[in-house]
């Protein structure tokens, strides 16, 4: 249940995009419904993710679903761990590998994970610190294996998911039921609702 409830009367531009997010998406979007108590809001994201790298020649499609995943699972928000995971494997990311993304300490030890991956995955990992903290060793590997542009593309896909992470988390919204049949991924124990204490 999230925090919130959508509006009853959302506003028809907003209706006539949700429309078609959600026949593309074949459910219907919480988070997106949301958003149009804030119309700005919901446009504005909408537009920052009809822009996102889905597949460059500098940073393929696999990368671009390990970072999703890795950052879904670093900033522990099941709906964007959901959402960024489903078809996992038809992205050629294996179970071995959603549990070193779930783990980043054994992200060395996935012989599967390039070292341009992992690379990318260890400057992810520093984007999503708080505070942001990036080590020389971090910066050093990404200018070994990316042009200026590809920085920018893996830097810009880490960034939005967390900010779509933060924004989701902030409304209390539920994992939507992509990847619902999926164990490997235990999304209910990245909950970030804190338990009431019964002092």
């Amino acid at each position: 249940m999230s925090f919130i409830e959508p509006p009853r009367h959302i506003p028809i531009l907003i209706r006539i995009i949700l429309f078609f997010i959600e026949r593309r998406m074949g459910r219907s979007l919480l988070a997106n419904r949301i958003l149009a108590w804030y119309p700005k809001a919901a446009i504005g994201s909408g537009v920052m993710e009809s822009l996102v790298a889905h597949d460059e020649p500098e940073v393929p499609r696999r990368l671009l679903v390990l970072i999703r995943i890795f950052v879904s699972f670093t900033v522990s928000c099941p709906f964007c761990i959901d959402m960024n995971a489903k078809d996992f494997k038809d992205n050629g990311v294996s179970d071995d590998e959603i549990r070193a993304l779930k783990d980043s300490r054994s992200l060395d030890n996935v012989a599967t994970l390039s070292p341009r991956e992992k690379a990318a995955l260890r400057y992810v990992e520093c984007i999503c610190q708080t505070p942001l903290s990036f080590t020389p060793e971090a910066i050093r590997a990404m200018r070994e294996h990316f042009s200026e542009r590809g920085m920018v593309i893996v830097a810009s896909t880490a960034a939005q998911v967390n900010f779509w992470a933060r924004l989701i988390q902030s409304l209390g919204v539920p994992p939507a039921g992509f990847s619902s049949d999926c164990r490997i991924l235990n999304l209910m124990e990245h909950s970030t609702m804190k338990k009431e204490d019964n002092a």
